[in-house]
């Protein structure tokens, strides 16, 4: 196991959600290093600047390259983390004032809200994270427990179950019970074939870069149902949509609900996700769900202190205007205020479309590539975040999570994702997920409660969000939705703040299999060498162990060799 260097005087622990980077273990000087001070945003309350300044040294110490990051989301924090660990010196240049990507977290008067995922699913990811950057596991900087239950479901008919935490006998016995014999087996064989597909996908769309010949993951892994008759089909692979799989493997409105509620929140249309999207309530239940305490933008932070403390440079404020090329290569990046920061790689932790504007008229992507959709709304929805300050003790048997279901499945996803090109209206009664977690960190005191309310919804543009209008009645909504979860809800309300979407906060889901591809990200590796794309919006996809398991990818490759073709 690799020791725990000295944390350096400039880079002391960080204050939570203020700050944010990549680290890895201190390498030999050169490289990137510290100049005079540069405007790179203003330093935190009470701290020194953990980047004073980022500038290039004419030396390259042998066994050590320099590494630019671009952006400090959990992607290219764990890619920094992992580089650094190997004895590159890495420099993460961000835009924003603070890390963390969507992991952000709303604070006032002495209440703290969640404002991007809520919970954590395969945790292992960041355990192995933790584990190969440093001797303290994961849970010794962040304290994680289980939800129990997993989460609560409403359904339009007023039929509510409470699903166990990664037990599938539980939510079997729990779907019989609530929703009536039979039904609970339904869901076990779904989850049974959608096993079959996380096996067949779990290395290429998880652990693995992105497979030059990837048109092979457009053939959908989930396998098709055997049905009677001369003409009936055997096992094989489908063609069948996820909604097409709901409604003839499932036939129950609600086992239709609780399946295609998965699809919704990774933002995906279930009229049109392939049936391998399955995986996604299969992935929850067999791996269970977590909660950090002080919320998911506790996660971020301790991935962020672990960079620090592996002697990863921090930029803020630092918007990088374009790519550096040399020889054919990438060779640095090249930051608003007119300088220069020269490096051998470029791991660019953007949106796709983005990177492309920052090479120029050099390609990152090839024809035979999986490009980015040019258009926001084709790849990725909004969310609506409201958060509510409630007085009144949060009552003990409440449910961490519970999902109110919306009683027009046909609206809804017209609302959000349109029944063709043009303006959407919003759903009068959304799929509305409700957070209430258990944690002392969230409320100014035993006598109150922080609720966050949380809606898949369409991207900035096919609705406009800057119509205070649009945005106050859609709130409202949703917390007359909320009521089914939170009774008297409306009566306890101090105050409520509502973040709309925007084009920074738009949803990208994980990578799937089938649909002849449609669903895959940008790979890693580009057509430029050196350049490398981490995060949400690139493969594996977007969510905290995705965009993890991304920045695991992206160090592999560039500390092995671009011919690396995952752990083993």
């Amino acid at each position: 196991m690799v020791a725990d260097p000295p944390v350096p005087a400039a880079a002391p622990a960080a204050a939570r959600g203020e700050a944010a980077g990549d680290g890895g273990r201190g390498a030999a000087t050169g490289g990137l290093t510290a100049g005079p001070p540069p405007a790179l945003g203003p330093p935190l309350p009470g701290r020194t600047p953990a980047v004073r300044a980022l500038s290039v040294g004419p030396d390259k110490v042998a066994g050590m390259a320099r590494i630019a990051v671009i952006g400090a989301g959990m992607g290219a924090m764990a890619a920094a983390a992992r580089l650094a660990v190997a004895g590159h010196r890495v420099a993460v240049f961000e835009r924003g004032a603070t890390h963390g990507g969507a992991l952000k977290r709303w604070e006032r008067d002495g209440f703290a809200f969640d404002t991007g995922p809520g919970l954590l699913h395969l945790p292992a990811v960041y355990r192995d994270l933790f584990l190969k950057t440093g001797r303290e596991a994961l849970e010794r900087c962040v304290e994680l427990s289980q939800v129990d239950p997993a989460s609560r479901h409403v359904f339009a008919d007023g039929t509510a179950v409470s699903l166990p935490n990664a037990s599938r006998a539980g939510v079997l016995a729990a779907l019989d019970e609530a929703l009536g014999a039979g039904r609970g087996e339904r869901w076990s064989d779904v989850m049974s074939r959608a096993r079959e597909a996380w096996d067949a996908t779990r290395r290429p769309l998880l652990e693995e870069p992105l497979w030059p010949d990837w048109r092979v993951l457009g053939r959908d892994p989930y396998p098709a149902v055997r049905r009677r008759g001369l003409f009936g089909r055997g096992k094989g692979p489908t063609t069948a949509t996820l909604a097409e799989v709901a409604r003839r493997e499932l036939a129950d409105p609600r086992l239709t609900a609780l399946l295609e509620s998965h699809a919704l929140a990774y933002g995906f249309d279930p009229r049109s996700a392939p049936a391998s999207a399955a995986v996604l309530p299969y992935m929850e239940q067999t791996f269970g769900s977590w909660y950090p305490r002080g919320g998911m933008r506790a996660l971020a932070d301790a991935l962020y202190e672990r960079c620090l403390a592996r002697k990863v440079e921090f930029g803020f404020g630092a918007e990088v205007t374009g790519i550096v090329g040399k020889d054919g290569r990438a060779a640095g990046v090249e930051l608003a205020d007119g300088r220069v920061c020269e490096a051998e790689f470029v791991v660019a932790g953007i949106d796709p479309v983005r990177l492309v504007e920052l090479c120029g008229d050099r390609e990152p992507w090839g024809a035979d590539d999986v490009r980015p959709a040019p258009v926001p709304g084709d790849r990725a929805t909004g969310r609506l975040t409201v958060c509510l300050a409630l007085r009144g003790a949060r009552p003990a048997d409440a449910a961490h999570r519970t999902v109110v279901h919306a009683p027009d499945r046909a609206a809804e996803l017209a609302g959000v994702f349109g029944d063709g090109s043009g303006q959407r209206t919003p759903c009068e009664r959304p799929t509305v997920t409700v957070l209430r977690p258990d944690d002392p960190s969230s409320r100014p005191d035993e006598a109150h409660e922080a609720v966050t309310l949380t809606a898949t919804v369409a991207p900035p543009g096919p609705v406009d969000w800057l119509d205070g209008e649009v945005v106050a009645a859609a709130a409202e909504r949703m917390t007359e939705s909320a009521e089914a979860a939170v009774p008297g809800l409306r009566e306890r309300v101090l105050w409520r703040e509502v973040l709309p979407p925007t084009p920074e906060t738009l949803v990208p889901g994980p990578a799937l299999a089938g649909r002849e591809g449609r669903f895959l990200r940008p790979g890693n590796r580009t057509r430029i060498p050196g350049l490398y794309a981490v995060g949400g919006w690139s493969h594996p996809g977007g969510g905290p162990a995705h965009a993890g398991m991304s920045g695991a990818i992206v160090a592999g490759l560039i500390v092995n060799g671009d011919d690396w073709q995952g752990s083993t």
